[in-house]
């Protein structure tokens, strides 16, 4: 273990330079790394929540809204059915999680059960009588709804966040129905709009009376729906448009959205993929003359005439938008809609000056664990715990270095998990310094007590950070965000604390005892 190849000192020396480099830019100003060379490391350590404050939201995702909007889309697949069969039936509803009718002839069941046994559902058919047919979810379909609609909204969240450039925020899935969001920075999460569904539909009006009265009645297959006569701005009068229910094309087949300007007004296009283009096209050159409702969670935002076929799968959403809100229905847009409405259950913002407090307790707790350290090493060990004490300067640089190259997230928990590392790095030193000094003890030469105590020694300092390692990996794995941020800096200051204690070291006693050939050992 004295022999130290050449080719192995230049690779720990360019291990800790590295972590130099890229532990510097934490210490110089954002305006100062602007100027430097482009080549040159200048991440920074993302600081999570706690301590550079922030916004924290709890979410509630209403997955039954999903379940029945599934459901009414079922009833409509069944309804185009048995019309087009013409079947007829009456009572047609939903009964909790089931579709429910009553068949007029009792002859025509089994002509029924064809029909809907075609529908692409998972739903499980039963007649009672010849003429009672449900059409019931099973438990295992609509749990595995409830699953998706929350890994969708989480998703969807994050696509928005990462739209803003927000890229140091956290989006976990609580429990069964709820999501939490942490976004570091950010005191105002209601410019993101992230509880908002940003559903987008497009319906065509009534061609004889585009716009109602509410309390008045509606023709079959329409519906009034509130909306908005080309002014957006606050306080402009609403109107109540007639819209047909049926959706001509759903806004899950938008491909993009950006925000431009026309006629020095803000606008925002958009553009369908190639069957959504083609559903907007046919649409379009069917109804020339007619007005097209562009529907965002219930609400008619434009709807303009169609004066001609738009058959490039490509539109424009104008109205009285500000720049600003423009910007956040493109994202919303580009992002994708929410599968279902989310409920605020917990908003708070996190001042920056609670974080600093947190920074400085840190810090302060830091400085005396490092202290208590070397003070320690140095009166145990002597020269060879300075020597262990330079490593684990190297240390804490290298733990610096690889959160800021991989641009972790440094969290109040995370500071513990580095304090605790300051403490466990000098064990594998301890170790072999022991070990080092029972073969002086039994009669060794110094390069023979020096191999032997690191040679026999690396096998326990193995098995022990490889088990600590493991623990720390499934804490990340499986905690939340506060044991998620410990486990990451434990499990960086681990490896880290592993290449000190057994390169650094190892290779400043080598050069040590090179120089000075000791017949003795101050140790």
């Amino acid at each position: 273990m004295v022999q130290f190849p050449r080719w192995q000192r230049f690779l720990v020396l360019g291990i800790c330079v590295l972590g130099l480099l890229f532990t510097i830019p934490n210490f110089v100003s954002k305006q100062a790394l602007e100027q430097l060379p482009g080549w040159l490391p200048s991440q920074q350590i993302n600081l999570g929540l706690d301590l550079q404050g922030g916004a924290h939201l709890l979410y509630e995702v209403k997955v039954q809204v999903a379940i029945d909007e599934d459901l009414d889309a079922l009833v409509d697949a069944v309804r185009s059915q048995l019309r087009g069969a013409r079947i007829g039936y009456q009572g047609l509803g939903t009964a909790g999680a089931a579709v429910v009718l009553t068949l007029r002839d009792p002859a025509e069941e089994q002509a029924a059960r064809d029909l809907l046994r075609e529908l692409d559902t998972q739903a499980i058919l039963s007649v009672e009588d010849g003429v009672r047919v449900r059409m019931e979810l099973p438990e295992a379909s609509l749990r595995e709804r409830r699953q998706s609609v929350v890994e969708q909204a989480v998703e969807i969240i994050r696509r928005r966040i990462d739209e803003f450039g927000l890229r140091e925020s956290t989006v976990i899935r609580q429990g069964e129905d709820r999501v939490l969001v942490q976004i570091p920075g950010f005191d105002d999460p209601s410019l993101l709009g992230l509880g908002e569904t940003a559903k987008m539909t497009f319906h065509l009006l009534h061609p004889g009376a585009a716009q109602g009265v509410p309390g008045q009645p509606v023709p079959a297959g329409y519906e009034l729906m509130q909306g908005y006569d080309g002014d957006q701005t606050e306080g402009a009068p609403e109107v109540w448009y007639v819209v047909r229910k049926r959706v001509e094309v759903s806004g899950d087949r938008l491909v993009d959205a950006s925000t431009t300007f026309d006629q020095g007004q803000p606008v925002v296009t958009f553009r369908f993929d190639t069957v959504g283009g083609k559903r907007f096209g046919d649409t379009t050159a069917e109804h020339v003359g007619e007005r097209l409702a562009i529907v965002l969670d219930g609400k008619v935002i434009s709807a303009p005439v169609i004066r001609s076929p738009i058959l490039g799968g490509n539109g424009i959403i104008s109205g009285s938008f500000t720049v600003q809100s423009a910007d956040k229905l493109a994202i919303q847009l580009r992002a994708g809609a929410l599968p279902a409405p989310l409920v605020v259950l917990e908003e708070r913002t996190v001042g920056p000056s609670l974080g600093q407090d947190s920074i400085e307790a840190g810090e302060l707790a830091c400085a005396i664990g490092f202290l208590g350290v070397i003070v320690f090493m140095a009166l145990a060990y002597g020269l060879f715990g300075v020597m262990a004490n330079i490593a684990l300067i190297v240390n804490l640089v290298l733990i610096m270095g690889a959160l800021s190259l991989f641009q972790a997230t440094l969290t109040l928990p995370g500071i513990a998990g580095i304090v605790l590392t300051i403490g466990m790095a000098v064990d594998a030193n301890v170790l072999i310094f022991e070990r080092i000094r029972e073969e002086v003890r039994n009669g060794r030469t110094p390069i023979s007590a020096i191999d032997a105590g690191y040679r026999r020694a690396i096998g326990t300092i193995m098995d022990a950070n490889i088990t600590t390692l493991i623990a720390s990996l499934l804490l990340f794995g499986l905690g939340s965000g506060p044991i998620k941020g410990f486990a990451i800096t434990l499990s960086i200051g681990i490896a880290t604390s592993m290449f000190t204690a057994i390169m650094v070291t190892r290779l400043l006693v080598v050069v040590w005892l090179r120089w000075r050939r000791p017949e003795t050992l101050p140790i």
